[in-house]
């Protein structure tokens, strides 16, 4: 088992990841009944995905020598109605330091065929970008 999902009422979830420990929690959108005091379910779908290419990129990054220290993700994520739907998610990456074409090219690669990015049904629409620093 990987996790453990309780439910707290008022449409408020705990989320337990067993081998850590760590919880998270998550709350309905406003826009679906919901306080958004947390992220939705939603929400973690798609800064899973972000997670998941920084993550990708971070092991490809460490084996090339490059330290991604620093690096972020700007996640957008948009609903569609009938049925309620993710129906595309932005993901903007600024790094911090400037590398080479090729390097470039070897972690733009490694974030776009991460395991997430092959799981998420082909319907939602990816817009990803990579803000490099210039030399």
């Amino acid at each position: 088992m990987t996790s453990k999902v309780t439910y707290l009422g008022d449409l408020r979830t705990e989320n337990l990841h067993l081998q850590s420990g760590n919880t998270y929690v998550t709350d309905a959108p406003v826009d679906n009944n919901g306080k958004g005091e947390a992220f939705s379910p939603t929400d973690t779908v798609a800064t899973g995905f972000a997670n998941c290419m920084m993550t990708m990129m971070g092991i490809k990054a460490n084996g090339l020598g490059v330290d991604m220290k620093g690096s972020t993700a700007e996640v957008t994520k948009i609903m569609s109605a009938d049925p309620r739907r993710i129906s595309k998610i932005e993901v903007v990456f600024s790094f911090p330091f400037s590398t080479d074409d090729k390097t470039r090219k070897i972690l733009e690669h490694t974030a776009k065929t991460c395991p997430v990015h092959y799981s998420l049904h082909p319907d939602i629409e990816k817009v990803i970008t990579f803000n490099w620093r210039s030399v």
